[in-house]
């Protein structure tokens, strides 16, 4: 797999707004505009520039996946790193015929375009997510 740029990092928190000042305000990083991503039960906000971008990451409610990692790390913390990929799909099916465990055997729709997750347990213990290049909002080189 040719793993293109990082996309962003995230990090998970309880609430956005009160970890929000912080990034914004303290770093100087830019806010854009709060999303609710409700099928994957969490709010996310982009934070930073086209060379650097934090991605806050609130559960919306006590079950979803990130729910629980906030459960188990009470304090903000990194989440997940995302790299940029070509064909996603692609990508994905030759990562399963490889044996690597993926939470997403195919793309879904994130705040910025067609994501997947692998899997924790296959990179040791991070969970790294990979959006499509093609499927950006804002096109990366």
């Amino acid at each position: 797999m040719k793993l293109g740029p990082l996309h962003h990092i995230a990090i998970a928190v309880s609430r956005i707004e009160e970890a929000l000042p912080f990034y914004r305000d303290t770093l100087g990083f830019t806010a854009e505009q709060v999303h609710d991503l409700a099928d994957q039960h969490v709010r996310v906000v982009f934070l930073g520039d086209k060379n650097q971008r934090i991605e806050l990451v609130q559960p919306t409610d006590g079950e979803s996946g990130v729910a629980k990692f906030v459960a188990e790390h009470p304090r903000p913390t990194l989440h997940h790193v995302c790299y940029v990929v070509d064909d996603l799909a692609g990508t994905l099916g030759r990562l399963q015929s490889e044996g690597i465990e993926l939470v997403d055997r195919a793309p879904r729709r994130g705040a910025e375009g067609m994501v997947a997750f692998i899997h924790p347990r296959a990179s040791g213990g991070v969970l790294i997510e990979l959006i499509d290049r093609a499927s950006l909002r804002d096109s990366i080189p």
